[in-house]
């Protein structure tokens, strides 16, 4: 769903201790890490919210008309709060704002409500359904991580034309939402099961905003920020890009290989 905290601004600068939590990385995932024998792009991992779809707006209205159905008021600024962040989170400060209802009633009020306008029309963002056309017809395998639950996922992956998402990886099937890195890890995990010899410096991750950028550089992805509701700090392990619209796959190509070539470098001068 969607959220600027200071707790995440602060996860956004380099760390180590990102990768710790609730949930143990498995031991398996620790080989991911290993520099790969080729710097060839293997995955995309997608967000849905923001980057894939704009759906932040029915969000915001759906909010709105939840908080002040139980007497509140519900403001812009609040709900850039919420950006990125897990939808069990967001239930929390929404009851903070006043509405009494338990956080999984707040879940599938808001979902029921962004799906019934999803399903009355999806708002893709630019470049997006493009991009990944030409990931399909490379052969590059992708896969969505976002916080949104699966029956909204399901909806919006419905519509695209083609199979393009190998799989989802969703809030509800995660234990700890973004800004933890735990939806990436698991991702590349599941991605490992076909593809032994692929690492994280394999995969390229897409994200709009601070929690989502935050989860996947900690995971060690090549992390992607597009800026759209809300603006990302820069960050020497994120590469900003202003939309998708007009770039391709051999532009996500690249950003591997120079991963790759950028570690080499590093590891000479040592």
């Amino acid at each position: 769903m969607h959220g600027i905290s200071c707790r995440c601004v602060s996860l956004l600068r380099p760390q180590r201790k990102a990768l710790t939590g609730a949930r143990q990385v498995p031991r398996r995932l620790e080989t991911m890490h290993s520099l790969p024998s080729q710097p060839l792009l293997k995955a995309v991992l997608w967000d849905m919210d923001g980057t894939l779809v704009d759906t932040e707006p029915y969000w915001i209205a759906a909010e709105r008309s939840l908080v002040e159905s139980h007497g509140g008021s519900w403001s812009h600024q609040q709900a850039m709060q919420l950006v990125g962040q897990s939808l069990l989170h967001s239930a929390a400060v929404l009851q903070a704002a006043g509405v009494r209802l338990e956080a999984r009633d707040i879940v599938d009020t808001l979902s029921a409500q962004v799906i019934e306008q999803v399903r009355n029309e999806v708002p893709w963002r630019p470049g997006a359904r493009e991009l990944l056309d030409e990931l399909h017809g490379a052969g590059i395998r992708c896969a969505l991580v976002t916080m949104s639950e699966g029956p909204l996922a399901a909806v919006v992956v419905d519509s695209l034309p083609k199979p393009y998402f190998e799989f989802m990886v969703t809030g509800d099937t995660v234990t700890n939402g973004k800004p933890h890195p735990e939806a990436y890890l698991t991702a590349v995990e599941r991605l490992r099961l076909d593809d032994e010899s692929l690492t994280i410096h394999h995969c390229v991750a897409l994200e709009d905003s601070i929690p989502g950028a935050t989860a996947a550089i900690a995971s060690g992805v090549v992390t992607v920020g597009i800026p759209h509701q809300v603006p990302l700090p820069e960050h020497p392990r994120m590469i900003m890009w202003d939309t998708l619209a007009g770039r391709t796959a051999s532009d996500v190509g690249r950003l591997v290989i120079d991963r790759f070539a950028a570690v080499n470098l590093l590891e000479g001068a040592n």
